[in-house]
Parts: C-alpha cells; structure tokens; sequence
C-alpha cells in the first residue's frame, strides 16, 4: 500500500518541503509500532530543522520533519503488549511527523484519551509541555507571581498564558501592537515591542522587579530580560528567534551567554530550556507532564488556541506563516480524518 510524506529534499527556505510517495508501509521492528497519522503541526522549531540550524537534528536531507503527532496505532511490533490497535496515542518526534504512517518505539507513545480532540490535543505536546514544564520544572513558578512572556502571542506564549491564568499569575506579554486585544482577552498585559521598550514598561510598572521572564528570542533580548528580574528570579530562554530570524544575537553565543549569567552569585538566575534535554533527563516527568496536559484539556481548564487548520500537503504555505508571524495560535496540518 502507497503512502505520502512531506520531505525537506535540501536544507532551506519553506520550497524545500516537497511531497513523495511511498510504495509500501514501513514494517514496525521489534517494541515498535506503526501509527497511522492523524494530526501534526507546524512550528517555529520545525522551520529552524528544515534551515538546518536546530542544534539537537543532525540528520541531513532528504527526511521528514514534523515535531509532534498524534495519530492511531496501526500495527504492533512484536513484543509489545502494553498498547492496542486502535489505539489514540500522542508522541514528540522531533523529526518524522510529517508523514501518513511512521513507526515509533511503542515505549515513546503517550496513550491519549479518545474523548479528545486532535488538533487541540497535538497542540498539547510541543507547545503545551513547554510551557508546563518552563513553569513547573524550569523556573517553579509559584501561585500569584509575576512574569513576562516574549512573543506572547505565538504558540507557547498563549499556552504560557493560559497555564499562567490556573495559577493566578500576573503577566506581561510583548507581541505588535495588532495583537494586543487577544492578548488582554487571554489575561495578560500586553506590551508592543515595537514601539515601547519592554525592560523601561516592566521596571516603571514593576519597581522591584518580577519573577520571571519567558524568552524566546534570545540576542540583546536576553541582558534586557534579566534587568526586570529581582534578585532570585529566573531568566528562561527557551529559543533563538532574533538569531534564526537574522535580527541580531547568535544561538552558541546566547547559550554561553546564559551558563555564565549562572556563575554570577548576586545576579539572578538564567537556564535554557529544550524538551528534548529535558525528555532524556526525565523521561517519566515527560509522560506525567503530557498526562495532565491531557487531563486540564478533559476537564476543559485549557483550550489551545489554533491558528489555522490546514493539511500536510499545505505545508509549504504553513511554514511560511509560521516565519512571518502571521497567526496567532498554533498552526495544525491535518493529515487523515
């Protein structure tokens, strides 16, 4: 049986996403199973992959990019027996997902309950979890404190937000000025970053500092960031937008940048954060994490807000939103029904 893929066939802009096709399904090896896939989505992250800048794919073209799937078991490996076919499960790929079928070890899936939906729920992995454990596991945010959320408007600032909100956070949020009545309508205090400096907003409003600063952007971002902390407050940087986007800054030099904030003993404290690192640290805190993502999303405490829905042969169109910013939310590519 035929199946389709999107490929990156060279690293580069959104072009170098083209479709083939397969002639047979891929056979699950031993503890695998194959998923047939229903939803995944497009991301910053993904855009950085197929450029060939994301420090943690060292894979070259031609392959499959796609972070994050959700999708139904398919077949079973042998030796598994602790999932079905028919099964609802979810999994961070990093690469691969951009594709009808994959075969994935059957101890990476996260069983997902049936009564949800798809394209929420694949919001949940990528999205969703870094900004659960940025909270939770990077910067211990406690109830009722006050942060700032760069790019407040993206994927994981609105994830950041509506986390936030379960835990009575006061919180900022840069995005253009286009943005802000959504931003204020989520629960945040919007600041244009375009137009307004950030650091002199934060320190007027707040004069003795804030608790934490979520940022994704990196470059001179990031010394701006940790002049509105006080003394104990956490820097998180969790991307290199500015870098990646040409705007100033440079991913090895921002990563050192924030391991020598940490030797500074007066200073506040800064860490990076990555979900795959934090996967391979803490494997169990990745599957108790997505579990309760997945639970809040049952008892309707959260709902992902999504961009757009389009279909993985859209890919091309959806990475190029993706790069300019163009929606708020996450971006979903639907793959089968």
């Amino acid at each position: 049986m035929k199946y389709n893929r999107i490929i990156i066939s060279k690293f580069g802009g959104p072009e170098v996403l083209q479709k083939v096709t397969e002639n047979e399904l891929p056979k699950p090896q031993k503890n695998q199973v194959r998923i047939k896939v229903l939803t995944t989505s497009a991301s910053f992250t993904d855009t950085l992959i197929r450029r060939g800048i994301y420090p943690n794919v060292k894979e070259k073209p031609p392959f499959s990019p796609g972070y994050d799937l959700v999708g139904i078991v398919d077949e079973l490996g042998e030796g598994v027996n602790n999932l079905a076919v028919g099964q609802k499960v979810a999994d961070l790929t990093v690469i691969g997902a951009y594709t009808e079928y994959i075969c994935l070890d059957a101890n990476s899936v996260v069983p997902v309950p049936e009564n949800l939906d798809n394209g929420e729920t694949v919001s949940l992995i990528l999205s969703y979890l870094t900004a659960y454990q940025m909270l939770h596991r990077s910067a211990k945010i406690k109830n009722g404190q006050t942060v700032l959320i760069h790019a407040a408007a993206g994927a994981v600032g609105t994830a950041l937000i509506q986390l936030g909100k379960l835990m009575n956070l006061k919180m900022y949020g840069t995005a253009s000025k286009s943005k802000h009545d959504f931003i204020e309508k989520m629960g945040a205090i919007p600041i244009d970053y375009k137009n307004q400096d950030f650091a002199k907003v934060i320190n007027k409003k707040e004069p003795n500092g804030i608790d934490a600063v979520f940022d994704p952007m990196g470059g001179d971002y990031f010394p701006r960031s940790l002049g509105v902390l006080k003394k104990k407050g956490t820097l998180v940087g969790f991307g290199f937008q500015n870098s990646a986007s040409g705007n100033g800054g440079n991913m090895i030099l921002d990563f050192l940048k924030i391991q020598l904030w940490n030797l500074l003993p007066t200073k506040p404290s800064a860490n990076f954060y990555l979900i795959t690192s934090m996967r391979k640290k803490h494997p169990k805190w990745f599957q108790e994490d997505l579990s309760t993502l997945f639970k809040l999303l049952s008892d309707k405490k959260i709902k992902p807000e999504i961009g757009k829905i389009m279909t993985l042969d859209q890919a091309v169109e959806a990475h190029k939103l993706v790069e300019n910013a163009e929606i708020e939310g996450k971006i979903i590519l639907k793959v089968h029904d």
